[in-house]
């Protein structure tokens, strides 16, 4: 794809998540998002082809870089990896919080075409915790009947329900401090789960 295509489309990305977090997607009509992008209608039609085409290009653009900041943060030996993911989990809420918010509302609503959204952030959202999970396993540090991919669940869901709990009641308390008290829950948890 072309650097002024990709532009566009970037464009368009961010006029929709503007306009759907203010209005909801059945609100939004494509002329608004041309409008607020400063393109011209045709530009949607071209590039997506129509709202909901957009709407799903729009969903898995922002998963993709939901996935990519949390593959980021998995740098070093599985424990610490899955510290660096939780951090990252929590920094994108902070940072993109709009998008981090609409991603979440939306990719779990039933009969909507992108429904595979929820499937999508499994796939590269999610299993990024759970492969970390897998490799504790594998090096003995966990039990091997773990089910890593609910518990990767689990914890993706721990620090996405904290992260939005401190986003909307105590958005100036520290991240360091949010992501303490998340990581000692998953230690407390994966002490639970350590051999016998």
């Amino acid at each position: 794809m072309s650097a002024r295509r990709e532009a566009t489309r970037q464009r368009l990305f961010e006029a929709t998540l503007e306009l759907v977090s203010e209005s909801g997607f059945e609100h939004v009509t494509v002329d608004r998002i041309a409008e607020h992008a400063g393109l011209a209608k045709g530009t949607v039609y071209y590039n997506f082809g129509g709202k909901t085409e957009l709407f799903t290009a729009f969903m898995e653009w922002g998963v993709d870089r939901f996935a990519a900041m949390l593959r980021e943060g998995a740098t070093g030996a599985p424990r610490e990896a899955l510290s660096g993911v939780i951090r990252a989990e929590l920094l994108f809420i902070r940072d993109r919080e709009g998008l981090a918010r609409l991603l979440l509302s939306e990719a779990w609503r039933s009969n909507q075409a992108w429904e595979a959204t929820a499937l999508r952030i499994r796939r590269q959202a999610i299993d990024v915790l759970s492969g970390l999970l897998d490799a504790l396993v594998e090096a003995g540090e966990l039990r091997s009947d773990l089910d890593t991919g609910v518990a990767g669940s689990a914890m993706f869901g721990m620090a996405l329900t904290a992260a939005l709990e401190w986003r909307t009641l105590t958005p100036d308390r520290p991240l360091d401090e949010v992501h303490a008290a998340v990581m000692r829950l998953i230690d407390a948890i994966l002490a639970a789960e350590r051999p016998d």
